[in-house]
């Protein structure tokens, strides 16, 4: 299988599969003598780690992160850094009764029609178990943009619910169990994602992120726009199926006068953009201003509702999927999402450096 690794400069590569003994990255790109320790990782990792409330997948994943090479005395050495997460609460048997059909919204039938085989516990490497190593690249792409760089994630939609702009509050992410930074919603989306889960059923999302303190100047015209990148970024991960930057589709209902960001004279001379319909990114190239982004998360489709599909052998048979699962996977996209976002502009970040100086 190709393409299993991601960036120009900061590049790291995912391994290892959802039911294998262990999952990790190979992180290359990485500027000597950064102060990095397993701890930097493993804050991160926490936050998307599986069984923290029943809101989420039940499995039981310490998800420690192991640096195996590319740190000397709590330094980055230049090399390639290595990181090993083991997998401790594997339960393969779940699958056993599914394993010669294809679960309907998952890559089962695709892979095998590609690669004429097909790991059937949890997916292999289509499970979002992949992306614990995405999140350990990005908090070494973190340490690579320094303290000056925030980037937060909030689900801002669950379903048909939508949060109250008005109460918007970044602090309330970290106090729900749902990344929700609207504390009066939070309430009644963790009751109607209750039902939701004991109807054997699920729920998609959308997961809003923000990376403020960006420098200007990120991206290049044309081939290699930061937007570009970031739209790759977060259609890489498991379950997107939509991204919009800035005001992003709402950008149709706009007129002209409505859309641009007019500009005035801010402190010291610099820029003041009086709104952000762009999202932090004109022609490629970030602004400062706050880099926003939006994307679509599916409803999970492992569920417990019968579902049509065929066998291995084309024969047509219904499926339930039994095992742990997310009853909405944007709770712990959140994390992934913001991972991904840091990696791409640790990339940018550095290619900037080796043509501007």
């Amino acid at each position: 299988m190709s393409y299993n690794n991601f960036g120009k400069l900061f590049r790291f590569t995912t391994w290892g599969e959802s039911h294998g003994p262990a999952i990790g990255c190979v992180v290359d790109g990485v500027p000597p003598k950064i102060p990095l320790e397993e701890q930097d990782i493993q804050k991160y990792l926490d936050r998307r780690r599986p069984g923290q409330s029943k809101h989420t997948s039940q499995r039981q994943e310490p998800d420690r992160a192991q640096i195996m090479s590319g740190v000397f005395e709590g330094l980055t050495t230049g090399h390639p850094i290595s990181i090993l997460i083991k997998n401790e609460d594997q339960r393969s048997k779940d699958y056993d009764e599914i394993k010669d059909k294809y679960r309907p919204g998952h890559a089962d039938i695709t892979y095998d029609a590609k690669y004429g085989i097909r790991d059937y516990r949890g997916g292999g490497r289509a499970s979002a178990r992949e992306t614990a190593a995405r999140v350990a690249a990005g908090a070494i792409a973190r340490k690579i943009l320094g303290k000056g760089v925030t980037i937060r994630a909030a689900m801002v939609q669950m379903g048909h619910h939508k949060i109250d702009r008005q109460r918007f509050n970044w602090a309330e992410v970290a106090r729900n169990p749902l990344a929700c930074p609207d504390a009066v919603a939070a309430e009644g989306w963790a009751a109607a994602l209750d039902k939701v889960r004991r109807d054997g059923n699920s729920l998609g999302a959308i997961v809003e992120i923000e990376a403020t303190g960006v420098p200007v100047g990120l991206g290049a015209p044309h081939y290699a726009k930061l937007d570009q990148d970031i739209a790759s970024a977060m259609m890489s991960i498991h379950a997107v199926k939509g991204v919009e930057i800035g005001a992003g589709f709402g950008v149709a209902e706009l007129l002209g006068s409505e859309n641009a960001d007019e500009i005035r004279r801010g402190k010291k001379g610099a820029p003041k953009f009086l709104s952000n319909n762009a999202g932090g990114i004109l022609g490629g190239i970030s602004t400062g201003q706050p880099v926003v982004v939006r994307i679509a998360v599916k409803p999970a489709s492992s569920i417990l509702t019968p579902r049509q599909t065929i066998d291995r052998e084309g024969q047509e048979t219904d499926i339930i999927t039994k095992g742990r699962h997310d009853p909405c996977i944007g709770i712990r996209a959140a994390p992934v999402a913001e991972a991904m976002l840091a990696c791409v502009l640790a990339d940018h970040l550095l290619l900037d450096k080796a043509q501007c100086g």
